[in-house]
């Protein structure tokens, strides 16, 4: 896979009405399939009732390499008219590493196949234009885990490296990091000389 890839900038939002039927399309930049598969649900409750079509491209360590994993649905809908359609707006625009979920409350008329088609591709196109595109490098996340002499140190580190962790202080302090892929090799080694090789790195 290339060294950069383009996905959402952030989460977008797009709504809609077509003959009655209300659609909200979502957009957000995510990491996993977890993380993909945590949002289609956060959408899902917010939209109670709704027909929710989830669709996302993912890449995946495949343990010699990235893959590209991608998943949609057409729920309770035509076979063919929602899924399908909110995918490939996403391949059509070379998007990774994004999920798009499109929620619709009936309306009462029925829209046939190709009406639906049009408004569910419709309802990612304009999320994904609300949220713009960006162009990142991959990422791995790993975990740091230290006693609280050394989290200072590691604390420093990762702000000097400008990269994104989450620390949680409990009897240890964990860092759980998230960097580019070609500098995590180093940084791992940063870490482990600061604490003399006490912290405890997990992927």
């Amino acid at each position: 896979m290339a060294d950069t890839y383009r996905t959402v900038a952030e989460v977008g939002r797009a709504y809609f009405e077509v003959r009655g039927s209300e659609f909200t399309g979502h957009v957000a930049p995510v990491r996993s399939k977890d993380a993909a598969e945590a949002y289609i649900e956060e959408v899902r409750a917010e939209f109670s009732g709704a027909t929710i079509i989830p669709a996302y491209r993912v890449r995946v360590d495949s343990g010699s390499g990235y893959i590209l994993r991608e998943y949609q649905s057409d729920s309770h809908e035509p076979t063919g008219s929602a899924g399908k359609p909110a995918l490939n707006v996403l391949v059509q625009q070379e998007l990774e590493n994004v999920v798009a979920v499109v929620a619709r409350y009936y309306g009462g008329t029925n829209l046939g196949i190709g009406g639906l088609a049009r408004a569910y591709g419709r309802g990612v196109k304009e999320a994904v234009e609300d949220a713009g595109i960006t162009e990142r490098r991959p990422e791995e996340t790993f975990d740091v885990e230290v006693v609280y002499d050394d989290s200072g140190t590691v604390r420093g580190i990762l702000e000097s490296a400008d990269v994104e962790f989450d620390a949680d202080y409990e009897e240890t302090v964990s860092f759980r990091v998230t960097v580019p892929v070609d500098e995590v090799a180093g940084l791992k080694d940063r870490l482990r000389s600061a604490t003399s090789g006490r912290a405890d790195i997990t992927d």
